[in-house]
């Protein structure tokens, strides 16, 4: 028999999934602190244009599967919508412990009078969304989603639909530009007068309002996208001030006006794997030294306004993203996610010499609402 209870004992539904993946080696916990906060309706300000409901399944009375649904009024004001979501899913290889959860879900969101079903999205766009479906031959690389092989199979015998998949390439340091591309990104810069300047702590706020707004607007017409408030955007990227120094940010000016940014990250899932979930006085030697080890990065974003789009601007930040990762002795690095369908952003990665490595899908279900 299997039950299905609603919760808000984070650390039950969180510990979950540290439990189902202990033996497996590709595995990466995140900070459970971190976890928690995708999922605090108290304070991710996330929650207060959105709502959510947990689940719990129970077989034999031992935890077999967890679930998320979620209500994003302002993705469905925003794409004028009647969308609810799905995340967090975890199952054992259970069909039945798969449907009891997405049954739970669809009835919170049929009660908020949503006629689909969308996910994994955990619990935005703007987080992590989508379910690996290709590349189960490494780890994955930081705030990219994974998940059992047999999800996809679980999901779809629950009767959904691909609606979209995204893409993650990765570009090794060894791989260089192309002679043809340096000259044409020099040309470019040259005839459009772009500079390009490192992202400043000392005005981190400042600049936070820039990249948000370039954000925003660079984005806003791509499938799904919801515009963060800023509130909302400050509150996802404030740890990266000490995270993350300021040559990994470029922000491209046209001008003197703000045109464009790209945004690395180094590939922190090299140091989680070895602390557990949490930080103590026991590991946290193993965290300090080894920030400075890191040799895998991911290039998170990347976006230029429109007025720009045809100016090269992009070339710009991927080339100097290349050599600062290359300057930092790294390895290479991801580039995700993308749209499939994306070919105005696919393209250019293609050119660069980059590998599409990685997919991960997105599902959809119609419900009817009660």
């Amino acid at each position: 028999m299997i039950e299905i209870d609603q919760t808000e004992d984070l650390d039950e539904f969180v510990g979950f999934e540290f439990q189902h993946y202990k033996n497996d080696p590709l595995y990466v916990p995140p900070l459970k602190a971190e976890a928690k906060k995708l999922l605090d309706s108290k304070n991710n300000p996330f929650y207060k244009n959105a709502k959510r409901a947990l689940f719990l399944a129970k077989k034999e009375g031992k935890i077999a599967g967890r679930i998320a649904a979620i209500v994003n009024y302002r993705h469905n004001q925003y794409h004028n919508d009647k969308v609810g979501f799905f995340g967090f899913f975890e199952s054992i290889n259970d069909i039945d412990v798969a449907k009891a959860l997405f049954a739970k879900a669809e009835e919170f969101l049929k009660k908020n009078n949503l006629e689909y079903i969308r996910g994994p999205i955990s619990p935005s766009m703007n987080d992590i969304s989508g379910l690996l479906i290709k590349g189960f031959f490494n780890e994955p690389v930081f705030m990219m989603p994974y998940n059992k092989y047999y999800y996809s199979e679980l999901i779809e015998s629950c009767g959904f639909k691909k609606i979209k998949d995204l893409y993650a390439f990765y570009l090794t340091t060894a791989n260089k530009p192309k002679e043809r591309l340096l000259k044409l990104a020099g040309y470019v810069q040259k005839k459009f007068k772009i500079e390009l300047k490192s992202f400043s702590k000392k005005h981190f706020d400042d600049d936070v309002k820039v990249i948000h707004k370039l954000y925003c607007e660079a984005w806003k017409n791509n499938w799904g996208f919801v515009p963060p408030t800023y509130e909302e955007f400050y509150y996802g990227i404030k740890d990266f001030k000490t995270m993350v120094d300021e040559e990994l940010v470029i922000i491209a000016y046209k001008d003197g006006k703000p045109c464009g940014f790209s945004a690395i990250v180094p590939d922190f899932n090299q140091l989680l794997k070895k602390l557990g979930g949490k930080i103590t006085p026991f590991n946290l030697p193993t965290l300090i030294f080894g920030l400075k080890k890191i040799n895998n990065y991911r290039l998170i974003t990347l976006g230029v306004t429109d007025n720009c789009r045809k100016m090269g601007v992009d070339l710009l930040l991927y080339i100097k993203s290349f050599e600062v990762v290359e300057r930092r002795k790294g390895r290479g690095g991801e580039l995700s996610w993308t749209l499939e369908d994306n070919d105005s952003i696919n393209k250019p990665i293609m050119k660069m010499g980059a590998e599409h490595y990685k997919t991960y899908r997105i599902y959809q279900k119609g419900i009817a609402p009660t």
